[in-house]
């Protein structure tokens, strides 16, 4: 049986884990963490509540390397706000001992308090296609610094008509990147 340990992650990412009560990895987590820490472009299929928040976020965070600077590392891609909220959370319970800024955006809120938090500077952003590209236009996100990109329930953002959105953003962000897709 495969532990957490196993992953060798770093001290302050495992001890999150344990403060959370988690030790045995799921099936898509064990699956999908020597593909994304090779740092190849992978997509991930399986049903909801198994973990796939996870799968990404702990390989991700076991190649973080911390640099000062305002723009982000790793972009993450969600179709809603509830999304967006619920994967910010989940990024905080595992970065809790880490020093890493991240921030949530979405529509339907004041975009200039979101302009705000964004130009404090951010390692993690996570946020709707819509919101991102407003934001990017703007030029209050810049993708020069990017490495990672992550676009979570990738075939309800095509249901939901993200393709355009979807299509203009990963024309701004730099073409070395790896690319992670979950549904």
């Amino acid at each position: 049986m495969t532990t957490f340990e196993q992953f060798n992650l770093p001290k302050s990412v495992q001890k999150a884990i344990d403060d959370l009560g988690f030790t045995t990895p799921t099936p898509i987590q064990e699956k999908t963490f020597s593909v994304i820490m090779s740092g190849r472009d992978m997509m991930g299929i399986a049903q909801t509540g198994t973990g796939k928040t996870f799968a990404y976020l702990l390989p991700l965070l076991k190649l973080y390397k911390f640099t000062p600077g305002h723009t982000p590392k790793i972009v993450v891609l969600v179709p809603t706000r509830e999304l967006v909220v619920q994967v910010v959370e989940e990024v905080e319970k595992l970065t809790k001992y880490m020093s890493v800024r991240t921030v949530g955006i979405f529509g339907g809120v004041n975009i200039n308090t979101q302009k705000t938090t964004v130009y404090q500077g951010c390692d993690i952003l996570v946020g709707t296609p819509g919101r991102v590209m407003d934001l990017t236009l703007d030029n209050v996100i810049r993708f020069e610094e990017m490495q990672k990109l992550v676009i979570d329930e990738f075939d309800e953002m095509l249901n939901l008509g993200f393709r355009t959105q979807l299509t203009a953003i990963l024309a701004m962000m730099p073409k070395k990147r790896q690319n992670i897709l979950f549904s």
